[in-house]
């Protein structure tokens, strides 16, 4: 499959430019995803295999290329400093709806950088056509659900044992916004 994401757009926020993702953002990707206290609300915990990494940057890209998700890196306008991660996945336009998600490094933690970027995703997906936005979260995740419910999700439901994590049934608590 072809990695040419020159056609996916580029956002811009006050503080930040989000680009779509392409391969070599994989060494920005491996020490966030490496990292126990950044990956222990996700369905996986740290990964400190590079190559896995890159796997996964990999096949996102394969899914832009696909029209499946989009996938952009974070960066601040002043020095080009890599944030984080946001996306706009499993996009069905039939029923014009996608989820969301974002990824941030511990020293992003508490500056708005992740309300602000899923500001310019949401605006995004309502001028793709899309009418709803779904977003998943662990239980105990009280920061990512504070900021959705910030952005105007409202939570729609309990999802009991979602997640099999290192042998252990996590429930995930399920938001949605009507765009």
């Amino acid at each position: 499959m072809s990695s040419d994401t020159s056609f996916l757009p580029i956002l811009e926020t006050e503080r930040m430019r989000l680009t779509p993702l392409v391969a070599d953002d994989t060494r920005h990707i491996f020490p966030l995803m490496a990292d126990a206290e950044v990956m222990a609300f996700w369905d996986v915990g740290e990964i400190d295999d590079p190559d896995v990494i890159g796997n996964i940057v990999a096949g996102q890209v394969d899914e832009m290329n696909e029209g499946r998700a989009v996938y952009w890196t974070m960066r601040s306008l002043s020095d080009g400093q890599f944030i984080g991660t946001c996306d706009l996945s499993e996009i069905d336009r039939r029923h014009r709806r996608a989820e969301v998600g974002f990824m941030l490094g511990r020293e992003a933690w508490g500056r708005g950088y992740a309300s602000e970027a899923m500001q310019a995703v949401l605006s995004y997906a309502a001028t793709q056509g899309l009418r709803r936005l779904l977003a998943r979260t662990h239980l105990g995740n009280r920061r990512s659900d504070a900021l959705l419910e910030r952005l105007g999700f409202v939570e729609e439901g309990l999802l009991r044992g979602h997640v099999l994590r290192d042998g252990d049934r996590r429930d995930c608590r399920l938001f949605g916004l009507l765009l």
